[in-house]
């Protein structure tokens, strides 16, 4: 039994190199040496290697997007994850047309009261802890070499932490090059609901049926996974519409997803670059 004993720390040292050093040293090697393999094109820092990252921001890769969703009630046919859904395509859209962006992990969570969360399914964060997050985030970012950092939110109660955290941040980097920016022009639906009217010409009122979900929104995450949406289940239900607007034909929904997806792209590129230019 003593043998026995003595076994395991002998395995751990044999791991581990014996030494702390040499653990910490292999690690420095790793941060520097060239990348053996091809980069992958993706603009998800949480799908990228370090390297991979590394070399992004060597190349001017060096603006960073926070986006925030939430998990909440969001009626009988979209996941809680709607807002989350809605930011893997319309992150993706932004990151690509800035050119030199890379996006953080989505902040899945939205501020609120932890002790009246009573929708099933709904997860809030305390605004403290919110912003706290982004703070980090945010901060985390900056260090290792992102010169812009933007606030972007598919939410409406994410906004006011949003701008609180940027205007904070921005006093305290004042001095240093790059900054920190929220654009609220992200979250501008009434623009959305005139385009989709006078230009998709799909009229819909959304608060016909009084539910947490719009044409606009199904059609944007069926980008991302139909299923988001239970595009299959509401087909075989005969509830395949939203606000007496069909989501069939499916490829239709899809098209006009995608131009949705165009056309708040385009609103929020241009806000990023007037916001960057007026350093607010």
């Amino acid at each position: 039994m003593k043998r026995s004993s003595c076994v395991a720390p002998l395995l751990i040292l044999a791991f581990s190199g014996g030494s702390t050093n040499a653990t910490a040293q292999e690690l420095q090697d790793v941060a520097n040496m060239p990348r053996p393999i091809e980069a992958l094109d993706n603009v998800w820092i949480e799908e990228l290697t370090m390297m991979e990252v590394r070399d992004a921001l060597a190349e001017g890769k060096t603006t960073a997007l926070i986006l925030t969703g939430g998990i909440e009630e969001n009626g009988p046919y979209l996941t809680t994850g709607k807002h989350n859904h809605v930011l893997r395509v319309m992150g993706e859209s932004i990151a690509r047309r800035l050119g030199d962006a890379l996006i953080a992990p989505i902040v899945a969570l939205e501020p609120g009261n932890p002790a009246n969360s009573r929708s099933p399914g709904t997860v809030v964060l305390s605004r403290g802890t919110y912003e706290a997050m982004l703070t980090d985030m945010a901060t985390s970012l900056r260090s290792q070499g992102f010169q812009n950092i933007i606030f972007i939110g598919d939410s409406g109660g994410n906004q006011r932490s949003m701008a609180t955290v940027a205007d904070a941040l921005s006093t305290e980097w004042r001095d240093d090059s790059g900054g920190i920016y929220h654009i609220p022009e992200y979250y501008n639906y009434d623009d959305v609901v005139d385009y989709q009217r006078d230009v998709l010409g799909v009229d819909e009122d959304p608060r016909l049926e009084g539910l947490h979900d719009d044409y606009y929104i199904t059609s944007i995450i069926m980008n991302d996974d139909p299923q988001h949406v239970r595009l299959e289940q509401r087909i075989k239900a005969g509830k395949a519409s939203i606000n007496g607007i069909s989501i069939v034909p499916i490829e239709q929904t899809i098209e006009h997803g995608r131009r949705l997806i165009e056309f708040r792209t385009d609103v929020t590129v241009g806000a990023i670059g007037q916001a960057m230019a007026a350093g607010r």
